[in-house]
């Protein structure tokens, strides 16, 4: 193996193979690990818990009841500098086990193996939910083996990008389960799955706050999130909220410790004068912490993985009733940042301990093939970094002035235990609590948790304690009103508003309007919001009781965007009868004067309509070009011999991009000039004029892709440039020979 450039902080001393219980079992004498490479805040202290060969390319994970780990390894990510190899089915998921109870893994029971690419996995229902490939899984298991399997969703990840496929399975405060990259949502009732539309968030991974606001970001954007919780005004489906969700939070500037290989390093203003990035390329694996073990300061701030650079950000966040905002911790300086070019953090999670834990893919290659530009390509190689496979770390971080919290096994925690721990300040255990009540069925405590409801505690108890009655089937009208008309705490108040919605009846038209009245009475904008999204259904029985009070909320926040989103999302069907008696504001008139254009058109919200994600243009250039044209010139575009020149350095490349849509179209013949040297071709490159089956956007879609691998600069082509070359027919046989492909003009 070529000798590596980098430090490697760990030393593996033996590595045992054994098989029990038909698990393939890895054992290993515990890691060393140094922190000479890595600078942390102070305060805090970063510790390796689990590396290779436990562990090979993780990208995600989850704890079970019993405080383990089990860990998603996408093993096939670009196996190479051509992402050869990708489709193979050596993904796995494997448990890992501290049997010491020295805090470091010393054995890794494969839990799954043979999947394809698998990018998530969650712990919900007493089983665990995953994906393989394009789909996504639900499994049970039986003494750490997979059980009966049940098969969600056929299409999950199908379509788009291995870097843009859906990811991330997180259970949210309101029972149902988010993704990223995915405009869909999740759960399991009374025994079947439902997958309903929910806005489409971000890239890769996805996290909430206490309250339940969803937060993720894209390659290029530190941070985003919702300002409202999710599913509340996308109600009305010819209407797309633009204020309320998707909003970018704080800034994308970077502080790394040493220069790193990007994919756009070339361009102006990628790197400053020392040549260190200068903003995020690579986002990804958010997370808001709520492990109650860092210093009250740290609580609910967004960190953020940054592997392009090395380093992992902290984002201080502030809350209002209708806008978050996000700034940078602590001036040019990241939370942990490394000089070790292997180290790539792409996922965190808070754990059972309340520490943060760090998925460390650990690898040279972290931008796929499709997107690879050939200057990364030639850093990595130059560097050797894409010898650097096979590795995988999970690392933990910990306040150095808290005391060490023990790993809790809530699979013997009684349900008093489970009731006592919705007010644990660590959000893990009051999130995993709150799923364990559920599915225990214990009608006993639905006093006790009506109690909770109403009270009121920093850690929002009060709205777990609602969602568990909830997921006991033990919500009523009578009860939620009562909640309601006792709770001192609006947060609370928020949640049970939307979730009377679902009571709506004739009946009942009466004590809603009462119970508006009394929460527009308390002037409070968290409620008023909240109460203004949850009228739909109330409004479909009695447009002239609940009218009047949107369009006092309404003139209340006339100005307020999200707020005028939220009526306009609770008037689904009915705003020209609300244009026409309620004479709203100028912002509203024209957000509900936009909707009836678009109900008029039939322009459905995109997540009505999408059912899977569509595959970029790129990744579609990549794929065409293996299927038609690497046969020749090679995956790796350096040629093949007698068959076809190189595309890295060719002219034809770097050159006019009609001229090449042109030779794609008519193909090529004889001898031909690459780079200066002389090819004598055994065969006709073969045209792709008459094939039905390629269009002209998939012309320009190879074009995109080989200037991005393999021209010296990237240049674009239209659709409408491709289907002019068409015509522009060589003389003679119809195939190009080098003579014609220089004196012809492709421009004109």
């Amino acid at each position: 193996m070529a000798k590596r450039p980098f430090k490697l902080a760990i030393t593996v001393l033996v590595v045992l193979a054994a098989f029990m219980a038909g698990f393939q079992n890895l054992s290993l004498n515990e890691p060393r690990f140094s922190l000479n490479d890595y600078q942390v805040e102070e305060g805090f202290k970063l510790s390796l818990i689990a590396s290779e060969p436990l562990l090979n390319a993780p990208v995600s994970m989850d704890f079970d009841n019993k405080g383990r780990m089990w860990v998603v390894e996408m093993i096939g990510y670009m196996p190479n500098l051509e992402g050869i190899g990708e489709e193979e089915p050596n993904g796995r998921i494997v448990i890992l086990e501290d049997r010491n109870k020295d805090g470091v893994a010393d054995q890794a029971k494969i839990f799954l193996d043979k999947l394809v690419l698998p990018r998530g996995l969650a712990h919900v229902y007493g089983g665990l939910l995953y994906v393989d490939g394009p789909k996504l899984w639900f499994v049970e298991i039986v003494n750490d083996k997979p059980g009966k399997k049940t098969l969600v969703d056929p299409v999950y990840a199908e379509g788009g990008n291995v870097e843009h496929s859906s990811n991330g399975l997180m259970m949210n405060v309101d029972n149902w389960i988010y993704n990223a990259n995915y405009n869909f949502r999740y759960q399991r009732r009374n025994g079947k799955w439902i997958k309903e539309p929910t806005t489409d968030r971000g890239q890769w991974g996805v996290t909430h706050d206490n309250f339940g606001r969803l937060y993720y970001n894209n390659n290029s954007t530190n941070l985003q999130g919702d300002f409202v919780l999710p599913n509340k005004v996308i109600q009305n489906k010819y209407f797309k909220p633009l204020a309320a969700e998707h909003q970018r939070l704080g800034n994308n500037r970077v502080y790394p410790i040493h220069q790193t290989s990007v994919n756009r390093g070339y361009q102006p203003g990628v790197l400053d004068e020392k040549g260190l990035l200068k903003d995020v390329t690579a986002a990804c694996g958010p997370l808001v912490y709520r492990g109650g073990a860092f210093p009250e300061a740290y609580n609910l701030n967004a960190f953020v993985c940054v592997p392009e650079a090395n380093l992992i950000k902290r984002n201080v966040l502030e809350f209002k009733p209708f806008q978050t905002s996000a700034r940078q911790a602590v001036p040019n300086k990241e939370f942990i940042a490394s000089t070790d070019e292997g180290f790539r953090p792409v996922n965190l999670f808070v754990g059972p301990d309340g520490a943060m834990y760090v998925v460390d893919m650990h690898r040279g290659i972290i931008q796929h093939k499709a997107y690879i530009s050939q200057y990364l390509t030639e850093q990595l190689a130059n560097k050797k970094l894409d010898t650097l496979q096979h590795a995988g770390r999970i690392l933990k971080v910990t306040s150095t002035t808290a005391k060490a919290t023990p790993v809790p096994d809530l699979s013997k925690a009684t349900t008093k235990d489970l009731v006592t721990l919705l007010s644990s300040p660590n959000g893990w255990l009051r999130d995993r609590s709150q799923q364990l009540l559920i599915q225990r069925k214990d009608l006993t405590i639905v006093n006790q948790l009506i109690t909770l409801a109403k009270g009121k505690n920093e850690f929002l108890t009060a709205i777990h304690a609602l969602y568990v009655l909830d997921g006991l089937n033990a919500l009523t009208f009578e009860r939620l009103n009562n909640i309601i008309a006792e709770s001192k705490q609006p947060e609370t108040i928020a949640h049970a508003v939307g979730l009377l919605e679902r009571f709506a009846t004739k009946e009942r038209v009466a004590s809603m309007k009462a119970i508006a009245d009394n929460l527009t009475a308390q002037n409070n904008e968290t409620i008023d919001l909240y109460l203004a999204a949850s009228l739909t259904g109330w409004l479909n029985l009695s447009d002239a009781t609940f009218m009047p009070i949107l369009s006092a909320i309404e003139k209340k926040y006339a100005t307020q965007r999200v707020v005028q989103e939220a009526i306009t999302s609770a008037l689904d069907g009915k705003e020209e009868q609300y244009l026409a008696s309620m004479n709203p504001s100028d912002l509203l008139k024209n957000s509900l004067t936009n909707t009836i254009g678009k109900r008029q058109r039939k322009e459905m919200n995109s997540i009505y309509v999408v059912e899977k994600n569509e595959v970029d243009n790129r990744t579609r250039g990549l794929k065409l070009f293996r299927t038609i044209c690497a046969t020749c010139h090679g995956a790796d575009g350096k040629g093949i011999q007698d068959l076809a020149p190189p595309l890295k350095g060719s002219e034809y490349i770097d050159g006019s991009m009609k001229r090449l849509a042109a030779i794609i179209l008519h193909g090529v013949s004889g001898p031909i000039h690459v780079d200066g040297k002389l090819y004598q071709l055994n065969n006709e490159m073969p045209a792709l004029l008459n094939n039905k089956d390629i269009s002209d956007q998939d012309i320009a879609d190879i074009i995109r892709f080989t200037q991005n691998a393999f021209a010296k600069q990237g240049k674009g082509i239209s659709n409408n440039d491709v289907k002019k070359m068409r015509d522009k027919k060589p003389a003679g046989s119809g195939v190009f020979t080098e003579k014609q492909l220089l004196e012809t003009d492709f421009e004109n």
